[in-house]
């Protein structure tokens, strides 16, 4: 059996008394998609906080390759190729889009004139080579979201971890992003662990699919098999409801 790309061993993150994150064994293989879904607070995003270094696990251990990464800071796990974005996004907002992706292109491209080739030919695979040199105030809500893609493309990762990447895109613009992220899973061979609440993407794009639910990996499938799930109905809508999602 190979070794997961990336892993985690009874993960767990407590504040103070709270267990955000209760112990979450997974392993994620080379070149999967799979889509952590989960309720509000469910401890997502702390999860994914773990694996990017963001924060220490209380206890439990994360993997890359097979080697323990605990008390790697978050840039030295970029190196290592993995790539992030945020479930806010937060673009330098006094540089131009070129700027911001260039920020990321240094970590492997040290040289100026590399780095701005890297983001250039970054920024005209997510589709905003023509805006370039605007800046990432002025941009649309749609267009930063490819943004923060572009810059955690930008440091050559090996797997990608998108947290809510799609929220609040409208359902053209969501569509937009599934054909990105499937062509840069098929034609760059990226592996991609993500954060989504709207369950038709999950169910679109997914080979397999991650329940959290108050700290705890609940559930774990396919997409068809996950949503049609009673645990994962009553962790999202409590007792009593009937949902079939479309």
């Amino acid at each position: 059996m190979s070794t997961p790309l990336l892993q985690t061993r009874s993960a767990s993150k407590h504040f103070m008394g709270l267990k955000a994150v209760d112990e979450v064994s997974l392993a994620v293989n080379k070149g999967e998609v799979v889509s952590i879904i989960g309720p509000n607070g469910a401890g997502k995003t702390t999860y994914f906080n773990l694996l990017t270094g963001q924060l220490a696990p209380t206890l439990g251990e994360v993997s890359l390759r097979g080697q323990v990464i605990n008390d790697l800071a978050p840039h030295q796990r970029a190196k290592l190729g993995m790539g992030r974005t945020f479930q806010i996004v937060k673009p330098l907002i006094a540089l131009s889009a070129l700027e911001n992706v260039m920020v990321g292109a240094f970590l492997r491209h040290p040289r100026h004139a590399d780095a701005r080739d890297q983001a250039m030919a970054v920024l005209t695979r997510v589709g905003l080579g023509a805006l370039a040199k605007r800046r990432a105030g002025e941009l649309t809500l749609s267009e930063r979201r490819r943004l923060e893609v572009a810059r955690a493309l930008a440091l050559d990762p090996e797997i990608m971890l998108l947290d809510e990447v799609m929220a609040g895109l409208n359902q053209s613009e969501t569509g937009r992003c599934i054909d990105l992220l499937r062509s840069l899973h098929e034609e760059l061979g990226l592996t991609f662990l993500i954060i989504e609440h709207n369950l038709k993407v999950v169910r679109a794009f997914s080979e397999r699919v991650v329940v959290l639910d108050r700290g705890r990996l609940i559930a774990e499938g396919t997409a068809d098999d996950i949503l049609s799930s009673p645990e994962v109905v009553k962790a999202y809508l409590g007792e009593g409801h009937q949902w079939t999602p479309s």
